[in-house]
């Protein structure tokens, strides 16, 4: 490939994804008022989400470990098992959004130099699970640190997400073994 139209390639991927990211005119969708990220560390597993290309592979045990870094970075393992038995994983890196604010506004690279959104909409004050989503509503997950989450629970981010203006209908509950 020329040097070119390398360049073009790049530079359209950069449009594109910077198209995905933007928010519809209007009201910001609200996130936390704190996240404590040193709390918010560890492993999750994912409940149920919203189809992502990236976990159309992922027939069961949905993860995303979170390691935060000594320059306030976050480390990003996500793993999970194909429908033939194997593991899968793509780690990444995350960062708090801008400067001011509540720490509940991030963006996760796993393909440098292009980042997504990771916004956190509602966090149980004991960190026990976390409704995380992206302001142009195509991403979701309900995150718990156990494998199973109350369905009192359940029922209320669902919810909360729908309110949101987020196609909970679409949602895929994660079979975690």
């Amino acid at each position: 490939m020329s040097d070119r139209k390398g360049r073009l390639l790049v530079a359209t991927a950069f449009v594109i994804c910077s198209a995905m990211n933007l928010v519809a005119i209007g009201e910001e969708m609200q996130v936390v008022s704190s996240v404590d990220l040193s709390r918010y560390q560890g492993r999750w597993f994912d409940v149920a989400r919203l189809p992502l290309r990236w976990e159309d592979k992922c027939a069961s045990d949905v993860t995303a470990t979170y390691t935060l870094r000594p320059d306030s970075k976050v480390d990003v393992l996500n793993q999970c098992k194909k429908a033939d038995g194997t593991q899968t994983q793509s780690r990444g890196t995350a960062r708090v959004a801008t400067k001011e604010g509540s720490n509940a506004k991030l963006k996760v690279s796993v393909f440098w130099p292009f980042a997504g959104d990771y916004w956190i909409l509602d966090l149980d004050p004991e960190y026990r699970w976390a409704l995380v989503g992206t302001p142009n509503k195509k991403n979701l997950w309900v995150l718990s640190r156990n494998s199973k989450l109350g369905k009192d629970v359940l029922d209320r981010l669902v919810g909360h997400a729908d309110q949101l203006g987020f196609d909970t209908a679409k949602m895929i509950w994660t079979k975690q073994d």
